[in-house]
């Protein structure tokens, strides 16, 4: 990315921030009431307040705990499972129905169940961030798998090539970029799901610290969490495609916006 492009990004930031305490601060009435929303001042200073607590790095790294352990286990099961559907017929008719009515329920949705099979509330939030990112992953990998092209692995096989060499040097390669933005999209899923769950029935992490911070009608510290959470999902999200960049650095470059036809 250019310094140009930083600059512009920087500036456009800089400019919602302004906004936000613009019209915070005169307590602006218009459609939408910003009298009882806190200034990006009082945030900072309830910001620099919990950063000198050892709770808030404790809620901070048990939320981290919870999503990269459901993520962790989604990605796994997440591209087995689109890998073996996509590759095996017999696969697709056992398993593929079950999941294509299982995928539209929301994760969320599944707490009353956590609650019942799991005896611990940490398990069941891990199972909650789990199922989120499970689907997304599972049907970008089944997609991007069924769209490598046949005769990559008809040449793979003319030359004496086994399934293994096939899966693992023609499908799976073949297939990474589409599995990668599956991963993206599941570990923002997920992020929902952790702390939609950590509200709903958590003891600890981001989300119930926040969700406590509105019963007790502190609105700085609500913004303080809503503003963890944006910077927690952003820099793991990063981090994703920092990893897939690494992984298909044998792709062409693509080509700036500017330039293409």
């Amino acid at each position: 990315m250019t310094a140009g492009r930083r600059l512009l990004r920087a500036a456009a930031l800089l400019g919602f921030l302004g906004l936000w305490q613009l019209l915070t601060a005169c307590k602006v009435e218009f459609w939408v009431r910003f009298d009882h929303l806190p200034t990006v001042l009082e945030v900072l200073d309830a910001l620099r307040a919990q950063l000198g607590t050892a709770v808030y790095w404790q809620d901070l790294a048990d939320s981290l705990r919870r999503i990269s352990t459901g993520f962790a286990l989604a990605a796994l099961l997440g591209v087995g499972t689109g890998v073996l559907t996509a590759r095996s017929r017999l696969a697709a008719d056992l398993v593929g129905p079950v999941l294509e009515l299982v995928r539209p329920i929301p994760a969320i949705a599944l707490v009353p169940v956590a609650i019942m099979l799991f005896p611990e509330n940490e398990q069941g939030i891990v199972f909650i961030t789990c199922a989120a990112a499970f689907f997304p992953v599972t049907v970008a990998t089944r997609h991007a798998v069924r769209a490598v092209p046949p005769r990559w692995e008809e040449a793979v096989r003319t030359m004496g090539g086994g399934t293994g060499r096939v899966l693992f040097g023609v499908v799976l390669p073949g297939a990474l970029p589409g599995v990668v933005g599956g991963l993206s999209v599941g570990l923002g899923v997920s992020w929902i799901c952790v702390i939609s769950a950590e509200m709903v029935s958590g003891q600890y992490g981001v989300g119930y610290r926040t969700w406590s911070a509105y019963t007790v009608l502190d609105y700085p510290g609500v913004f303080v969490g809503m503003a963890t959470i944006g910077l927690l999902g952003w820099a793991t999200s990063g981090a994703v495609e920092l990893l897939g960049r690494r992984l298909t650095r044998w792709l062409p470059a693509a080509a700036p916006a500017g330039v293409r036809g």
